[in-house]
């Protein structure tokens, strides 16, 4: 089990000899809260305080992330290994049946876990998730002006050898939501992403997506995008639509970039509280 210190307030479950560390807030129906690149549990703060009042809302730190001072050396470090560790975090806890929310890379380790255990998906909600690009023609990707997910890791990677961490967290922010989104950000959600450095060795590796998968999805499917986001995050979630005609429009956060749970919590939260009482009323 784990060496590092487990801070207050979390817990942890065995999952193969890993300690997985989450919250768990709130009765009711479970919502499980996959966190994106350089991001771990405390970043849904503000999706826990307004789901929990109406559900059990467990948000877990993927392995490797806070509060594990990992250095980024070891080969378990993947997307496989993620969606494994969820779905073993699911099972383990008894949440068969749980509503999925995944952000960014979240959202990529959400949808292999719904695709590969379907079982385990109540719903499924995706924020922008990674791997859209496999949705899409090369154009439609670069059309936007933007490097690909590996090459801002990339990117990523040669600056941090520069040694100036918060600088080169800087480009990998503003690469994604836009300039000026690092200088936007809370004193705690910089320091979440410095404490999750050295899980920079993410490669920006894609879950595979595929129209035949999607189309197969039984479970309820609620999309989200930023209103500021790039382009190919709204051309790629309305492919996901095309494969699947059961999936509601894509919902706009207003004001919004790819971190749109951080930029406007408000309007997030509420696509996600109507869309788990329209889930409710159908059960």
């Amino acid at each position: 089990m784990a060496n590092w210190h487990i801070p207050k307030g979390l817990r942890t479950v065995d999952i193969e000899g890993y300690p997985l560390a989450y919250s768990d807030q709130g009765r009711g129906a479970p919502v499980v809260l996959v966190h994106g690149s350089l991001n771990d549990c405390r970043s849904w703060s503000a999706q826990v305080e307004a789901l929990s009042p109406s559900h059990r809302v467990l948000s877990l730190s993927l392995r490797h992330y806070y509060p594990e001072p990992w250095d980024g050396v070891g080969g378990d470090f993947s997307l496989q290994r993620h969606a494994a560790d969820v779905a073993a975090f699911i099972r383990a806890l008894g949440l068969s049946g749980a509503h999925l929310v995944g952000h960014s890379r979240g959202g990529s380790v959400a949808y292999m876990v719904a695709r590969d255990a379907p079982e385990l998906a109540g719903s499924l909600t995706l924020a922008e998730p990674r791997g859209l690009e496999d949705l899409l023609a090369p154009e439609d990707v670069a059309g936007d002006g933007s490097r690909s997910n590996a090459g801002i890791f990339e990117a990523l990677h040669a600056d941090l050898l520069k040694g100036d961490k918060a600088r080169a967290v800087e480009a990998f922010v503003d690469a994604f939501n836009g300039p000026g989104s690092w200088q936007a950000l809370t004193k705690l959600q910089r320091t979440i992403l410095l404490d999750n450095i050295n899980t920079a060795v993410d490669s920006g590796e894609l879950p595979g997506m595929r129209c035949e998968d999607i189309a197969g999805f039984g479970f309820p499917i609620l999309l989200i995008r930023g209103e500021k986001s790039l382009s190919r995050y709204a051309l790629g979630l309305e492919a996901m639509r095309r494969c699947n005609s059961s999936i509601a429009p894509v919902v706009v956060i207003p004001n919004a970039p790819h971190g749109m749970h951080r930029a406007n919590p408000a309007a997030f939260n509420a696509a996600v509280l109507a869309f788990l009482a329209s889930v409710g009323r159908t059960r």
